[in-house]
């Protein structure tokens, strides 16, 4: 099966996230994504999974910056670590208070963004529901991956980072966050070690 139709499978099956208003989804603080690694000599999947995420406090403040017109560049990227806390079988659970990843070993632009109807198909023209996907090639983002987020970058460099070094503890959501990262979905999961032979497909979906 497709790793698009997989994405659509996913919008019929989990409801949280995908299927909800961006103000539900906000008072939730949940939304989905699908991981998908396979290997590039024998085509065969080596993970397959389905997420639900923390939206963090901070997508809040990404918010109203896009709705104020003083957000430049939007959500553009994402981060996977290796910082997770707790047991690398079943780390922490993240919280709304996360501003950055603990680890961070690499972030990517997204190699798509599609708009979807609410079927799940592809379409050319604005809708309310958008599918982000990245793809880490076999060099990329090599190592034992357990945290990853979206976020909006203060750069459109993947090398520069610009994290906000407050949360999850003692989150402060008054401090000047001009020129540095927001992370506006955060997720720890256990870990699925990516090596060097392995393509790494994620695809986060939106709707608002």
């Amino acid at each position: 099966m497709a790793h698009s139709e997989r994405v659509k499978r996913a919008g019929q099956q989990v409801t949280m996230g995908l299927g909800l208003s961006f103000t539900e989804m906000m008072r939730a603080k949940k939304g989905a994504l699908i991981v998908e690694m396979v290997d590039t000599e024998t085509g065969e999947i080596l993970v397959y999974k389905e997420f639900q995420n923390i939206i963090t406090l901070d997508a809040g403040i990404a918010g109203a910056a896009h709705f104020a017109g003083t957000l430049t560049g939007g959500l553009v990227m994402l981060g996977v670590g290796t910082g997770a806390t707790g047991a690398a079988l079943s780390p922490d659970a993240p919280t709304n208070t996360q501003r950055k990843l603990n680890t961070e070993i690499q972030r990517k632009a997204f190699a798509s963004v599609q708009y979807r109807t609410l079927s799940g198909v592809a379409v050319s023209y604005m809708t309310n529901i958008v599918d982000f996907t990245t793809t880490f090639t076999e060099p990329e983002a090599v190592g034992a991956l357990n945290e990853m987020g979206l976020m909006v970058t203060a750069s459109p460099n993947p090398a520069v980072t610009n994290p906000i070094n407050n949360g999850p503890t003692g989150y402060d959501p008054s401090i000047d966050v001009a020129g540095l990262d927001l992370m506006v979905n955060y997720l720890t999961f256990a870990v699925i070690s990516k090596p060097a032979t392995a393509t790494l497909a994620i695809t986060w979906r939106l709707t608002f």
